[in-house]
């Protein structure tokens, strides 16, 4: 079956063709959508497309967060229907085969109310929701967010929703302002004169007790390890990409062991230290955070508007990514539209 499909043919090449797809022949545990809209999630892509990503073989499709319709299922499908918009982990193709019965996907029903084009949010919030469900934030803590792209900025977010008063970090004005707008109070420019001290007027002196750093760049964490106070937790979120050299001892290590600011606590915050599918005997998988994210969303509880900067036609792929690029303040969040193609 002919499938359109966005590809990276080489590095830095995007193309939009039609591919022959084996999505014709259902087995028992397939479901077969037509995609509706598709979100480029930029860090990684962008990662692919440049050809820094051994695992992406060229030519391939990018993408990993999809909604759309049900078209078909397989005799041992019960939980969708034909008809159904499910939230998936599909590239950006205009017809997606899930396997149901891969330990790394889901298919899960979009609920009533959640606008179809904000869905594929989700997969971006359930990456942030990794790094609260292993923090120890509690009512009032202080909490810092070191990256307001998507993901910090859902992390910061979801932070203030577990009761933190959250301090959002970043060097970009463009990012920072889409951050208030979704509700942070303590959004602010990265001054490395003054930072340190302004976190700790906000924070009384405490500094904060949580750090999460969602850049994923090695460099940036640690000149915000004197933003944690005593007894802290810095928390990774961002996958860290490329090389940093730096004194571990001076840089890190220190901040372990010093009084003052010592004995801080570090956490990797990978997303897949959780199962996908419920388990009856682990409380947390990323198909109920999947559920609980598209429930926030469709709540308004978590701002999606202000990230959400483009919609685009699968046939303006290539300058997408050339935006996301080299215009970062302006293009955030696109969406491919895949409804009239």
């Amino acid at each position: 079956m002919e499938n359109l499909s966005v590809l990276f043919t080489e590095p830095d090449r995007v193309d939009l063709r039609r591919i022959d797809d084996d999505i014709g022949q259902l087995r028992a545990h397939d479901v077969l959508v037509r995609t509706r809209y598709s979100l480029i999630s930029a860090a990684t892509e962008l990662a692919c497309l440049s050809g820094s990503q051994r695992w992406f073989p060229f030519p391939s499709t990018p993408g990993y967060a999809a909604v759309g319709e049900v078209l078909d299922v397989g005799a041992e499908i019960r939980a969708v229907s034909p008809g159904d918009i499910v939230h998936y982990w599909g590239g950006h193709k205009q017809y997606f085969m899930i396997d149901t019965s891969r330990p790394q996907q889901i298919c899960l029903k979009v609920p009533a109310g959640l606008p179809l084009h904000l869905a594929p949010f989700t997969r971006m919030a359930i990456i942030a929701l990794t790094s609260l469900r292993i923090s120890n934030i509690e009512l009032g803590d202080y909490v810092g967010v070191v990256g307001l792209g998507t993901v910090g900025n859902f992390a910061a977010q979801l932070a203030g929703l577990q009761g933190g008063v959250v301090i959002g970090l970043d060097l970009s004005a463009g990012r920072v302002e889409r951050a208030r707008r979704c509700g942070l109070a303590h959004a602010l420019v990265v001054d490395p004169e003054t930072m340190v001290e302004t976190v700790r007027e906000i924070t009384k002196g405490e500094g904060v007790s949580t750090l999460i750093e969602a850049t994923g760049l090695p460099e940036a964490l640690p000149p915000a390890l004197p933003l944690v106070g005593c007894y802290g937790e810095a928390i990774l979120l961002g996958t860290p990409r490329g090389v940093y050299e730096t004194d571990l001892t001076s840089s890190v290590l220190d901040y372990i062991h010093l009084h003052g600011h010592g004995n801080i606590t570090f956490k990797g915050a990978h997303e897949w230290r959780y199962p996908v599918a419920r388990d009856p005997y682990v409380k947390h998988s990323m198909a109920r955070n999947s559920e609980i994210a598209m429930d926030l969303i469709g709540s308004g509880a978590l701002q999606v508007g202000p990230l959400h900067t483009h919609m685009l036609s699968p046939v303006e792929a290539p300058s997408a990514y050339r935006g996301l690029k080299q215009a970062k303040d302006e293009y955030v969040g696109v969406v491919f539209d895949w409804t009239n193609v």
